[in-house]
């Protein structure tokens, strides 16, 4: 399993960013597949999730109406639009999927909200 973030950067407040998950080494189109973030000093929380069939989504009650969520199972690729960015916002956000028992994460990307 191989999930490889990208798309992180340094962002002013009220922007907008767009990260990437290429996903392989699984079945992509039959599992949930997640993006948590990590700030400092701070624990790894759920920021949203996705299922892999009738892509139902779930977000964090500090992204809703900011955050999406999105997936295109051809390319095994999961997203996360986020909009209306604020300085709390400011984390690694990592891929994450569930498989044979596992958790698997990417390597993470670096999100900056600063002026």
């Amino acid at each position: 399993v191989q999930l490889v973030e990208s798309g992180g950067g340094l962002v002013q407040p009220g922007g907008s960013l767009r990260l990437s998950c290429a996903a392989s080494g699984f079945t992509f189109r039959l599992y949930t597949m997640k993006w948590y973030r990590q700030a400092p000093d701070k624990e790894r929380e759920l920021v949203a999730s996705i299922r892999p069939t009738n892509a139902v989504t779930d977000y964090a009650d500090s992204v809703k109406g900011r955050f999406t969520i999105s997936r295109d199972n051809a390319r095994t690729m999961v997203y996360l639009q986020m909009n209306s960015l604020k300085p709390e916002d400011t984390a690694v956000y990592y891929c994450n999927v569930h498989y044979g028992g596992s958790a698997y994460w990417g390597q993470g990307t670096q999100v900056t909200v600063s002026s």
